[in-house]
């Protein structure tokens, strides 16, 4: 029997998220976060801004979470790119991270993803 196994969403900011990142790409499992500024119940897509940066999410698959306007919402799913180069991600797993400080959670982000840099360049000496 063959398993498809879930990949883990990789950690990124909307600003990692360009036509010219690797991370662009269909099929991509990812984390994101972002201030919820648009929500639409007819079609479940949610929009998310963090900076001048947003992002479409398709909230179809989600149960049990309430969405309101302003708060901080952190997402996991596989982007889908359009045509168009127009992202959208679809959701499997989101949830209301209100409280969290956005500043520093980039910090950090930017401090893990130095560690593992250090440490692929380490083991590979």
């Amino acid at each position: 029997m063959a398993f498809s196994a879930i990949k883990s969403g990789e950690l990124v900011t909307l600003n990692d998220l360009h036509p010219s990142s690797p991370l662009f790409k269909n099929g991509a499992s990812l984390r994101v976060t972002g201030k919820l500024q648009e929500y639409t119940v007819e079609t479940a897509i949610a929009i998310i801004a963090d900076g001048n940066k947003i992002l479409k999410i398709d909230t179809q698959h989600l149960r049990d979470l309430s969405f309101r306007i302003g708060s901080v919402y952190q997402f996991i799913g596989e982007l889908v790119v359009q045509p168009d180069n127009e992202a959208i991600l679809q959701a499997r797993v989101g949830r209301n991270v209100d409280g969290i400080d956005l500043n520093l959670y980039h910090q950090s982000l930017q401090v893990l993803r130095q560690f593992q840099a250090d440490h692929l360049k380490n083991s590979t000496i």
